[in-house]
């Protein structure tokens, strides 16, 4: 009876602990990418998105090794900055003039994080 409940406490408790996601494995942080980022940056983040091109300047490559250097050096930051004030109107206006509606989205601490160990991820497996 003793060896069952304790049985049954050990799998409560190793419920409670939470690994984290590998880069791989981080489902939020690729779904905000896929959703609202790889229509511009393409899914292997090189600026190679259906939408690359049509904005001035064009979108970015960011497998770069500057660019990999910047989000290792400030994590989240450089994602949020752009996230939270894009280039004066360039994000917005190259969605608007072709067409894309993004829903508006609150974003969280979290997903920022989430969002910068996916392309961390992606970028270091691209080089």
């Amino acid at each position: 009876m003793k060896i069952n409940i304790l049985f049954i406490s050990s799998l409560g408790m190793l419920s409670l602990i939470q690994t984290p996601p590998s880069f791989a494995d981080n489902v939020n942080g690729k779904n905000l990418y896929v959703q609202r980022c790889a229509m511009c940056h393409g899914i292997d983040i090189k600026g190679t998105g259906p939408l690359a091109n049509k904005s001035a300047p064009p979108t970015p490559d960011l497998t770069t090794s500057a660019f990999k250097k910047r989000l290792k050096d400030y994590p989240g930051v450089i994602i949020s900055s752009v996230i939270l004030r894009p280039n004066g109107d360039l994000i917005p206006k190259t969605l608007r003039e072709n067409g894309v509606k993004i829903s508006p989205y609150a974003w969280k601490v979290q997903d920022f994080r989430d969002l910068n160990q996916y392309m961390s991820g992606v970028i270091s497996k691209s080089r």
